[in-house]
């Protein structure tokens, strides 16, 4: 421990065994450190100076010098007071005057009409002072009026800030007027005092007031004015201003340019005029009573004739006008008009119809389609209805399509003016009719309506698309290969009859192989790789002139293929193969039996001549027998005897008819009959087939009538075999009729033609044996009387067909036949006519 802390804590200890003691000093009674002050005797202080010891003498000079020290500060600290007490006497008086002067300035500022606001610099709010009347138009509440741009014009608050921020930077006092929201005008001073920044606002009142409008006012036309010269200035046209004596006073550069002067000062210091006297004599005669002049002139200006839309205004005070070149615009205007009557000749040749609706909806134009296919009443048209007028007009007349909700689609078709690219819809119209409409905006506004009749269109597609999947059908069901090579060689098109013929696989044909390579995989004999080398160039060839070829293929395997190469208008190729295997196996097979058949003809024939030839000698001889033993020159027969030679006559006749028929007809086959050409009396030719047949005809009891003209004259014929065809109809007429019965011989001419008609009235012929009723050997037995040979017919036709005639029957089944022959009446005009 320290030497002093020791010693500090002997004497405290000391200073505790002293404490119950007291001591009294210089008669004064004090009490420290727990000594109380008692009355004290000097033996008693000398008894007590013997018992003191050093450390108590120092602290007794410690406490005598504390003593001293708090003696002291009393006598100072009642000396500072009476001299404190007198200063604030003082400073009372002196703040009782300065706030007595304060209250006398503050009732001064309030007295009179104005506003102070005082910045001391120290950050807090500003003091104010003073009102105004409410009628200056500022505000009394503080925070109110510190917002200068709540109750001034912003051009004065922006004013008075920037005033303000300059005073405050730099100190620089100013002056200005500034204009309320109310109307009023308002004088602001702003100062600097003693680090302060004071600004203080007057109403301006009377004389005052009017300077300060009168000066704003003048300040504002001022501005206006240069505003309006800086404007006309900029402008290429011509501007100017008159005095009221009508000099000129203003122009700007454009005017010096058309004047041709340097500059506009030296125009107006010169005086140059615009206006020529022509135009200036208009001006005067076209000015309207208010003193405006507008009109279009053409003017020279720089040293070029050009139209100008000029617009003069005269007053009291002068005048002013201005210039517009429209030169330009004229041409241009010229131009589009022009260019409007071409597109509105164009757009009127055009099949579609065309509608063009300006951006306030109204029909500006319409072509000749558009009235044809809507078919409005023009006056309506002319009328330059809206849009929404047109689609109602269609509605009423059922034009357009049926519609749920009318006014919804309606409105979307409206829609088209606010949209930015052209919008498609479809029409179905109710008279069947389809229209494809295009809405297609103008960037200007307004909208161009395009209506396509699309119906054969759609129409034809639909017949196409439909056309086409028959046609694929077709040629997928054919049995004929069929493929298409196009102009590069390459396979476009092939049905399934193709891969089968050739064995070709469908992924083979679906990469579109060249023809060379179709070649390869289907080549199997050197006969096939000729055809096909022939298919190649017929496909690939260059030749300007490509004509269809058609051949024949035998393949190895014994398939016989019909080919052929048709050349298409797209410079493609057509190839087919039809697979004719079983026609040709059939066709041989037939060509063997036909000339197995003709053989066999040829020796029926062979056999029926010579059969004939060998029974007709005989015959004739059996026919001369009986002739002679039914004469009675050489003996009298018997009644049965005389019966039995008639029948044997009657029946050689017949046989020998048949006989002689039979070789009629092997000539005509051997092409060998020839006829005996001359003139026959028609008339009598017919009498003699008649006679030929009276008594068949009286046997029969037929009632035969005949009807030839007086007049029907001489023909051109084989008499003999035109007796015979008569015959021939006649017989086959009376064989076919019943007892009593009808049959009708008649004869004409027409024109070059002479017509022989026989009917008759019986049982007629049914319809399936007419159409072989001029075959041989084919006769329709009705009745014993009614069997025949069935050569008539057959011996017939070939006649009238080697004279060059035809043979028409014409048989209704119960009613009878008419047979209808018609001969040239000179058969070699008829050749002639047949050659040619």
């Amino acid at each position: 421990m320290p030497k002093g802390s020791r010693n500090g804590a002997r004497s405290r200890a000391t200073w505790r065994d002293w404490s119950p003691k007291t001591v009294a000093l210089g008669g004064t009674a004090l009490t420290a450190f727990g000594l109380s002050s008692v009355p004290a005797s000097a033996d008693m202080l000398a008894d007590t100076a013997a018992a003191i010891n050093p450390g108590a003498m120092i602290l007794f000079g410690a406490f005598g010098g504390i003593c001293a020290f708090a003696v002291t500060a009393a006598i100072a600290l009642v000396r500072h007071r009476k001299q404190s007490a007198q200063i604030t006497s003082a400073l009372e008086k002196e703040k009782s005057d300065l706030k007595f002067r304060v209250d006398r300035l503050e009732a001064m500022l309030n007295t009179d009409e104005q506003r102070v606001i005082v910045w001391t610099g120290n950050g807090a709010m500003p003091q104010i002072w003073g009102i105004l009347p409410e009628t200056s138009g500022v505000p009394r509440p503080p925070a109110q009026l510190l917002a200068f741009g709540s109750w001034l014009t912003a051009k004065c608050a922006g004013d008075l800030e920037r005033h303000l921020d300059l005073l405050f930077r730099t100190g620089e006092a100013f002056t200005t007027t500034l204009k309320t929201r109310t109307g009023s005008y308002v004088e602001a001073l702003g100062r600097t005092t003693g680090g302060a920044v004071v600004l203080r606002l007057r109403d301006l009142t009377g004389e005052r007031q009017m300077q300060a409008e009168l000066a704003a006012r003048n300040a504002k036309i001022s501005g206006e004015l240069h505003m309006l010269h800086a404007l006309l200035d900029a402008m290429p046209a011509p501007a100017w201003q008159r005095d009221a004596e009508g000099n000129l006073i203003w122009a700007n550069a454009a005017y010096a340019e058309a004047v041709e002067m340097p500059t506009a000062d030296a125009a107006v210091k010169k005086g140059a005029t615009f206006l020529d006297a022509a135009a200036r004599t208009a001006m005067a005669v076209k000015r309207t009573e208010d003193g405006c002049f507008s009109a279009r002139i053409p003017i020279v200006a720089s040293g070029e004739r050009r139209v100008f839309e000029v617009t003069d205004v005269n007053a009291n005070v002068g005048g002013a006008g201005i210039a517009v070149d429209i030169s330009e615009l004229e041409q241009s205007r010229k131009e589009m008009g022009r260019a409007e009557e071409f597109h509105g000749r164009t757009l009127d040749q055009l099949a579609a119809a065309v509608a063009i609706f300006s951006s306030d909806r109204k029909l500006q134009f319409y072509n000749a389609a558009f009235r044809q296919l809507w078919d409005l009443d023009p006056s309506f048209l002319e009328g330059q209805p809206e849009d929404g007028a047109v689609l109602d007009a269609l509605r009423a007349a059922r034009k357009l399509p049926e519609q749920a909700d009318y006014r919804v689609w309606r409105n979307k078709m409206l829609e088209s003016y606010q949209s930015l690219e052209a919008r498609e819809s479809w029409w179905h119209l109710p008279d069947g009719r389809t229209l494809r409409v295009i809405a297609n905006p103008h960037p200007q506004g307004g909208v161009t309506y395009i209506y396509e009749n699309v119906t054969e269109q759609l129409d034809l597609e639909s017949r196409y698309n439909a056309l086409t999947r028959v046609q694929g059908e077709t040629l997928d069901n054919l049995s004929e290969a069929v493929a298409v090579f196009g102009s590069d060689g390459r396979l476009r098109l092939w049905n399934p009859a193709f891969g089968r013929i050739w064995g070709l696989e469908e992924d083979q044909l679906a990469e579109l192989p060249h023809v060379k390579e179709v070649v390869s995989a289907c080549v199997l004999s050197d006969t096939e790789q000729e055809a096909w080398d022939l298919l190649a160039g017929n496909v690939t060839g260059l030749l300007d002139n490509r004509t269809q070829n058609v051949s024949r293929l035998e393949r190895h395997n014994g398939d016989v293929l019909d080919y052929a190469t048709v050349p298409l208008p797209d410079g493609g190729t057509l190839v087919t193969f039809v697979d004719v295997t079983d026609s040709v196996n059939v066709e041989r097979a037939l060509l063997e039996k036909n000339e197995a058949l003709q053989q066999a003809d040829q020796i029926k024939n062979a056999f029926i001549q010579h059969v004939s030839y060998e029974l007709r000698s005989p015959l004739t001889n059996i026919i001369g027998f009986a002739q002679l033993l039914a004469d009675p020159k050489f003996g009298e027969l018997s009644e049965k005897q005389g019966e039995y030679a008639e029948y044997i006559q009657s029946s050689s006749s017949a046989l020998l008819a048949i006989i002689n028929d039979i070789l009629d007809l092997a000539t005509l086959d051997a092409g060998i009959m020839e006829l005996d050409l001359g003139e026959v009396d028609v008339a009598s030719t017919v009498s003699a087939a008649v006679e030929g047949l009276k008594d068949r005809i009286a046997e029969a009891k037929i009632n035969l009538r005949t009807q030839v003209p007086a007049d029907i004259g001489m023909m051109i014929a084989d008499e003999k075999r035109l007796r015979q065809v008569l015959f021939n109809l006649i017989a086959n007429a009376v064989r076919y009729s019943e007892e009593n019965g009808v049959v009708d011989v008649s004869c004409s001419r027409e024109d070059d033609t002479v017509k022989f008609i026989v009917k008759d009235h019986g049982y007629g012929i049914p319809a399936e044996i007419l159409t072989q009723v001029f075959n041989r050997f084919v006769g329709h037995d009705t009745g014993a009387r009614r069997q025949g040979a069935g050569l008539g017919l057959a011996i017939v036709k070939s006649f009238v067909e080697l004279h060059g005639g035809s043979v028409e029957i014409d048989s209704d089944e119960g009613n009878g036949t008419t047979v209808t022959c018609a001969f040239p009446a000179r058969p070699e005009q008829a050749d002639q006519a047949a050659a040619e």
